[in-house]
């Protein structure tokens, strides 16, 4: 087995260039079995939840190329097969394949997806999303089969602004027949990216980033290229340890609107930075100020930031108000902060943070991807040696992540024990 070692205190100078984002390449390679021809990804980070959709590719004769961060599909001879337990479990953004496959085919057999332990996570919007385009919807277990002799374009209102529902539902709509209009869309950025790569292969749709998408149905998809925006929480999360140990650490390739909501309750709290057109240069903050923090859809604060800035809260003069709005299960990590120092009071979904509070080096879990990512930035600041176990939750998300802080001089490595 394998765990994280870190030894901390190192200040931290140099640049971290930021790469592709998970969140848009997960939904960006299930949305190339939809084209008739080829497709190319620029920029696709190195990380498992990659590999784990090209395996499911592979599985539906899709022939996939790999070239550091340029992956291409041909689709031309995709066959719709069952993914199995074994494929779909490995990670959430399985599920994009029931969009694409039943948008193509009109059939659909997968089991439900795996991913991360942080809440319910219920597909029940999806499949609203699907049967109101016409398709119906068996589930056995876990294994579902949906199927539709032919999907038709319709009025689909979300009951919750979900990011996978959006996309999974605009994916199952770019092949049907005639309008689909989807409201209370969400508006995150990796939205406009998988809609841009499904307008270059041919499909039209309008309205996404806006809380109302427009896709009329299109019978054919042509080759097309995309390259994914760069990762705004793996921007975020090197940008709060920034804050508490860099000495001009910049943070480069990043796009400042995505990352609005951080930067702005960064201000609130006392921490300066340098904002250029697409970097943010950042030293150890003095006097940071206690801060509330509500988790919120795009454009709120991203839940998906909120665990590593937990860390931050702990190094704050004051107390700091910390509620999750969307996950029911994402305090895992807080114990293992507790247990290096900090005082934090915590119920299901909100936690009280008492700074500051110096953190010394325990043996910790990743219990997540992003409380994995809130343990290494413990450890990174906290006294002494921390070792961190169950790293493949944030080899997930964080494309070459050790090698990345090994050379602005943290003190890190991968060990087996």
């Amino acid at each position: 087995m394998k765990r994280i070692s870190i030894n901390g205190g190192n200040t931290l100078s140099g640049t971290i260039n930021i790469t592709g984002a998970k969140n848009s390449a997960v939904a960006l390679i299930p949305a190339s079995v939809l084209c008739d021809e080829q497709t190319t990804i620029y920029n696709v980070p190195n990380i498992s939840d990659r590999d784990a959709l090209i395996d499911i590719l592979n599985c539906l004769n899709c022939e996939t190329s790999v070239n550091n961060d340029l992956v291409k599909i041909d689709s031309s001879k995709c066959e719709n097969k069952q993914i199995s337990l074994e494929l779909s479990k490995k990670m959430r953004a399985s599920y994009y394949f029931m969009g694409a496959l039943l948008s193509k085919f009109k059939h659909v057999e997968m089991y439900f997806p795996g991913g991360c332990n942080i809440g319910k996570r219920p597909i029940d919007i999806h499949i609203k999303g699907f049967e109101a385009l016409g398709a119906t919807v068996k589930i056995k277990g876990d294994l579902y089969t949906i199927d539709a002799e032919n999907l038709k374009g319709t009025n689909i209102t979300l009951d919750f602004a979900s990011v996978g529902a959006t996309i999974n539902i605009m994916l199952a709509a770019v092949k049907a027949e005639g309008r689909t209009v989807i409201r209370n869309a969400a508006r995150e950025a990796e939205i406009v990216n998988i809609a841009t790569f499904l307008n270059n292969m041919g499909a039209k749709i309008t309205g996404a980033g806006t809380s109302v998408i427009r896709i009329e149905g299109v019978d054919y998809l042509h080759r097309a290229m995309i390259e994914v925006i760069p990762d705004r929480i793996e921007a975020g999360t090197y940008i709060i340890l920034g804050a508490m140990i860099g000495n001009e650490l910049k943070i480069n390739n990043i796009i400042p609107e995505h990352i609005d909501a951080l930067l702005s309750k960064l201000r609130e709290m006392n921490v300066k930075y340098l904002l250029e057109e697409n970097s943010v240069t950042i030293s150890k903050a003095e006097n940071v100020r206690a801060a509330n923090i509500k988790t919120a859809v795009y454009p709120g604060f991203p839940t998906d930031i909120a665990q590593p800035m937990m860390v931050l809260l702990t190094q704050a003069n004051g107390v700091s108000m910390y509620e999750e709005t969307i996950w029911e299960n994402r305090m895992g990590h807080v114990k293992h902060l507790v247990n290096m120092g900090a005082n934090i009071k915590n119920g299901n979904t909100n936690a009280v943070v008492i700074g500051p509070t110096p953190l010394y080096g325990a043996d910790v879990e990743a219990t997540d991807l992003r409380g994995g990512a809130a343990m290494v930035l413990a450890g990174l600041i906290a006294e002494g040696t921390t070792k961190v176990t169950s790293i493949e939750h944030i080899l997930r998300g964080y494309d070459n992540i050790i090698n990345k802080l090994k050379n602005v001089g943290a003190d890190i490595k991968i060990e087996e024990y």
